[in-house]
């Protein structure tokens, strides 16, 4: 009887290992509901709500499975939401993200829409994000129709790229004592030309003993409208206890006739007191090339009350000061007609939200 019953453990044991590897992905339902009122004060005064103040709001679905001899298949599945209206966001249904991919005992391969660098690096170093509202690396962009944070009709993915990228492939290495590494190609997708309406990036972090860093090289190249543009980036942060301090900069060399280039970079702190959170920032965005006269700063402090682990209200005050010819007459989002003109082109901007996450 009792070899009976270890033999019945036995076969027990692994047929329940053999179902844990040959059982469907664990899936997971999540997202962010995030809205706020927004008033921008500048040559006129309009109030409105906006989605996304903390975060983008978004549902998705994500899923991995086991297969066993150190390899794993996982996927996501992520569509943008303005809560404002009902629509969806990025001009994609799943536009925030949409991929396969495989983990390996060398790193993980993905395939489809993604996150390029630019969006790791301007969305995890920054107080605000990048995020349409307060100071947020948002800010930055716009050198002559190219927006290497928030992306355009110009850039090769013509879908948000190079933040998102379209028809990509993307290795990254695993975790070596706090390093990681990555390399993407989008794909242009042009008949006869590999390299036409092609996004590369190659980027590398360190994470460890409170610092965090990246570093990262997006060359997108757009041959339907002549667009030829660099950018080299570059951020870091250091936890001190309560305090996170960060900074970030971002260059960007537009190689075409029209030589539209730019340059930005960022200062941020915060302290952090039980379900308090204090934190500002200062962003600054210049043209140089054929626009070089023109800047934005931007000057934002806010403050977040965490409900609990997955709720927080949140509000911010934010300066915005456009100088120059080509200035880039923006606040952190797009600027309603009318709220800017010659004589006044400076914003200040209020906000106040919530935001859940589930």
């Amino acid at each position: 009887m009792k070899y009976k019953t270890l033999a019945i453990a036995a076969l027990a044991l692994a047929s329940s290992q053999l179902f844990a590897q040959t059982s469907g992905p664990q899936v997971t339902l999540y997202g962010i509901v995030d809205a706020n009122v927004q008033a921008l004060h500048g040559a006129s005064t309009q109030t409105r709500v906006q989605s996304g103040g903390l975060q983008g709001s978004r549902f998705g679905i994500r899923g991995s499975e086991d297969l066993g001899s150190g390899l794993k298949a996982f996927f996501t599945l992520e569509s943008g939401i303005n809560l404002d209206d009902g629509t969806y966001g990025q001009n994609a249904f799943w536009g925030r993200q949409a991929f396969v991919g495989l983990g390996t005992a060398y790193g993980h391969v993905l395939l489809g829409r993604q996150y390029g660098s630019v969006y790791t690096l301007t969305n995890d170093f920054s107080q605000f994000s990048n995020v349409a509202s307060g100071a947020s690396t948002a800010v930055i962009g716009g050198f002559g129709g190219y927006e290497p944070v928030r992306g355009s009709a110009n850039s090769a993915t013509g879908n948000g790229g190079p933040a998102r990228v379209n028809n990509a492939v993307k290795f990254e290495s695993l975790n070596y004592g706090g390093f990681t590494a990555g390399a993407l190609w989008g794909m242009g997708e042009v008949a006869g030309n590999t390299s036409g309406n092609r996004v590369a990036d190659v980027y590398g972090r360190y994470t460890g003993h409170g610092f965090d860093a990246l570093l990262s090289v997006v060359e997108d190249k757009a041959n339907a409208v002549g667009q030829n543009v660099r950018t080299v980036s570059g951020a870091a942060a250091y936890d001190w206890g309560n305090y996170r301090f960060n900074a970030g900069a971002m260059q960007v060399d537009d190689r075409t006739a029209a030589n539209r280039d730019g340059k930005g970079y960022w200062l941020g702190a915060s302290y952090r007191m039980g379900q308090h959170l204090f934190k500002g920032q200062y962003v600054e965005s210049k043209n140089a090339g054929a626009l070089a006269d023109g800047k934005t700063q931007a000057f934002g402090v806010g403050y977040q009350y965490d409900l609990s682990k997955r709720s927080a209200l949140y509000s911010s005050v934010t300066r915005f000061k456009n100088d120059g010819v080509g200035y880039v007459d923006r606040a952190a989002g797009t600027i309603p007609v009318g709220l800017t003109d010659a004589n006044h082109r400076n914003l200040t901007e209020v906000v106040a939200g919530i935001r859940h996450s589930f």
